[in-house]
């Protein structure tokens, strides 16, 4: 089983989100985590991945170009990527910034992905997705380590 948290970061704040996320589903027996820069993700990556957890900086209202550029790439695998399991997290320069219509574009990805979208756990913000202003602190880090242990149990639920 597998998780792959992919991210585009262009100042480190989302890639120190990243890491948060990876560290919630490291806490997953039998579940692999795989961190990637958008960059770096292939579409193998994409199809042996059980969940795909994935982030980016508001860019405009909505994610990033180098993050959209996954999901556009790897649309002919679309049929593989059905129940699979996804989440999303967003970092901004300001606290208005636009991280919930950021994390939604990931989550419309998703969905039409065919994959079976996941927000944060309710002991954690318990709505779309992770989002901080600027680098995580120490309750947005908790929550993120939250949300990549909830999917990581969800992989591992639906696997079993």
């Amino acid at each position: 089983m597998k998780v792959l948290v992919m991210y585009f970061s262009k100042s480190g704040n989302t890639k120190k989100l990243a890491e948060e996320v990876v560290k919630g589903v490291q806490q997953v027996d039998e579940v692999e985590c795989v961190l990637k820069p958008a960059s770096e993700v292939t579409k193998e990556d994409f199809i042996t991945s059980d969940g795909i957890i994935a982030g980016s900086p508001v860019y405009f209202g909505t994610m990033a170009a180098e993050l959209k550029d996954v999901f556009d790439k790897y649309v002919g695998v679309r049929k593989q990527m059905g129940d699979k399991i996804g989440a999303a997290f967003a970092t901004s320069g300001d606290d208005a910034g636009g991280k919930e219509t950021t994390i939604m574009s990931i989550i419309q990805a998703m969905l039409i992905y065919g994959m079976i979208i996941v927000g944060d756990p309710l002991d954690a913000a318990g709505h779309y997705g992770v989002a901080c202003t600027g680098a995580p602190d120490q309750k947005t880090a908790d929550s993120a380590i939250k949300l990549g242990k909830r999917v990581a149990l969800l992989v591992k639920k639906l696997k079993s």
